[in-house]
């Protein structure tokens, strides 16, 4: 049984990582792919955990080799996709989320015609600059950035499947599980499951 691509796009400070990092405590049939990236690590990342950090020219490198589903320039720094990776969780019947802006997910709409793609919009501008202020990780330039981009950003929502707007925490996180629990509620996805079931119930 193949596991379901997710892509999961958010501008940043919407609170994207918080929510999936929180899915996978949840849910033990999802996991994240872990992104190649050429940005530094901020305070209490780990690579291999976090992010395969790597320099440029390695990055580049790989880029040349196909290592990656999809990859993008982002805030001065470039991220990745692991196809390899990815293949092999997919394989092992698990659900797969790539962490990626809208430019990334459009490049893996292009090789996944099953794809299911979630944006996570904050309340407010103002709820999301005191987010990105609240991290302490960053200098006001860098915010202003972030919150320039984000209106960049916002404007692709509507080319995903779903939207959650994250206003309230624990609702934002139990409207994304539902995602994933009514995927595995379809059709093509329970035949499979309960073929041997299937077959005893209604005999050919």
């Amino acid at each position: 049984m193949l596991g379901q691509l997710y892509v999961i796009s958010a501008p940043s400070g919407a609170g994207k990582t918080s929510l999936v990092t929180r899915l996978l405590e949840i849910d033990p049939m999802i996991k994240v792919s872990v992104s190649t990236t050429t940005r530094p690590p901020r305070p209490g990342e780990r690579d291999g955990v976090n992010y395969h950090f790597v320099d440029k020219t390695t990055f580049e490198q790989q880029v040349a080799d196909g290592a990656f589903l999809e990859h993008a320039k982002v805030f001065d720094n470039y991220y990745g996709t692991s196809r390899t990776t990815v293949m092999q969780q997919l394989d092992a019947g698990l659900d797969v989320i790539l962490e990626i802006d809208w430019q990334g997910a459009q490049q893996i709409r292009q090789q996944f015609t099953q794809l299911t793609s979630i944006f996570i919009a904050p309340p407010s501008f103002s709820e999301l600059e005191r987010r990105l202020k609240g991290r302490g990780t960053d200098a006001p330039e860098v915010i202003a950035k972030r919150m320039s981009e984000a209106v960049s950003e916002l404007s692709h929502y509507h080319e995903f499947d779903y939207l959650i707007i994250n206003d309230d925490f624990d609702s934002a996180l139990m409207h994304l599980h539902s995602i994933f629990v009514a995927k595995r509620q379809t059709l093509g996805y329970q035949q499979v499951k309960h073929a041997s079931l299937l077959t005893q119930l209604i005999p050919t």
